[in-house]
């Protein structure tokens, strides 16, 4: 029989309409989304891809304020689209939104079986106020159960939270493979034009994501500078992406010599398969990072990758001397000895990069969406 599913999630994000939809097709779960905002200009340049959407869905009226690190996002008819949807099993993206809370009370007053999406890992280091973790504390304390990417944040519930194990079930993270495989093969393909159109070199590392210091940015800046003349000469460093660090960034490249460094600025999603399809290598040396979808993105097109351990992904998806390498947050000696084996190695990186590949097609939509509906099967049977 299937059951009804309400997800609620803050917005319609590219990364997961694949997810949603492939969720949709499920043959036990009935699925419908109720997203708290449309976007969230603040924070992303997202295109949304609305005419791809192949699920039930809804828009919440919202009002949206930034204050200092902290997002303020309120909603109208939270109880009332629950009750309209009427749910068997709810599942919430997040515990930071007032929306969120006014779901779990309504779920728990209905009796209604409510888990949370969690990615958060122990390596994580965006903690807040005491207050602020207590309040998650305790709602984490009144969750059905929970939904997790992977080991790293199943560890976070277990080992940091002490959650029991089997009220946790795993979703692996995942894009629309197909489409980056495909458009990368594509820019691949007439390659000569793409490296034209976006003003690429010929060799060139490759950075995306948010240009912020807890991306790893300045780290990845100096270890480019730290690598042999030599090899600056022949191999670029691109950064795909914008944020606050981005002029700060420019200032300090614009010492590096000889070397060839470009800010590309924000890319949506059908720009960004040429920035990878040509690259030798994604670098994301991040501080702090729950997951790390533009490694799944990177795998998709083919890349090697140079991953921080501290991402939630890396236990994941990076096999070390297979499909890339893993090195320790905010080590620029690391990361250069890194850069300069895999870019002086291109037997290498011809044998990493189909391996990230063949791996990254285990963490697929219908994946996901597989690891959603055991959650909403298993759902019946549990109790608070």
């Amino acid at each position: 029989m299937r059951r009804r599913l309400v997800i609620l999630t803050e917005i319609i994000s590219p990364y997961r309409i694949p997810l949603f939809n492939a969720l949709a097709t499920h043959a036990d779960v009935d699925l419908h989304v109720i997203f708290l905002a449309e976007t969230d200009p603040g924070l992303r340049q997202w295109q949304i891809y609305k005419e791809e959407i192949r699920f039930s869905y809804q828009i919440l009226p919202s009002w949206r304020k930034r204050i200092g690190r902290y997002n303020v996002l309120l909603n109208r008819g939270v109880g009332r689209a629950l009750a309209a949807a009427a749910p068997d099993v709810i599942l919430c993206g997040g515990y930071s939104y007032v929306a969120s809370w006014q779901s779990l009370i309504w779920a728990r007053s209905h009796q209604v079986p409510f888990f949370l999406w969690s990615e958060s890992n122990l390596q994580d280091q965006r903690r807040g106020l005491a207050l602020v973790e207590f309040l998650k504390a305790e709602f984490l304390r009144k969750c059905t159960g929970f939904v997790v990417p992977g080991p790293a944040a199943q560890e976070y519930l277990c080992a940091g939270k002490k959650i029991r194990e089997d009220i946790i079930f795993t979703a692996p993270n995942a894009v629309d493979n197909e489409l980056f495989a495909t458009a990368s093969a594509a820019a691949r393909r007439d390659a000569t034009a793409a490296r034209r159109e976006f003003h690429l070199p010929e060799r060139y590392f490759l950075f995306v994501g948010r240009l912020v210091r807890e991306k790893g940015v300045f780290e990845l800046l100096s270890a480019y500078a730290k690598l042999e003349e030599s090899m600056r000469r022949q191999v670029g460093l691109v950064f795909v992406g914008d944020g606050s660090s981005r002029l700060r960034l420019q200032e300090q490249a614009s010492t590096i010599s000889p070397g060839s460094i470009r800010f590309a600025g924000f890319a949506q999603r059908e720009q960004l398969a040429a920035y990878y399809a040509l690259a030798e290598m994604l670098i994301l040396p991040t501080y702090t990072d729950t997951w790390g979808l533009v490694v799944n993105e990177a795998m998709a097109c083919g890349l090697p990758v140079i991953l921080s351990r501290a991402a939630g992904c890396a236990v994941d998806l990076i096999r070390e001397d297979w499909n890339g390498l893993l090195v320790p947050p905010e080590d620029v000696s690391s990361l250069t000895f890194a850069m300069r084996r895999v870019a002086s190695q291109p037997d290498l990186r011809a044998i990493m990069g189909p391996n990230s590949a063949q791996h990254i097609s285990h963490y697929s939509p219908m994946a996901w969406a597989s690891g959603i509906a055991t959650m909403v099967g298993a759902a019946g049977g549990m109790h608070d």
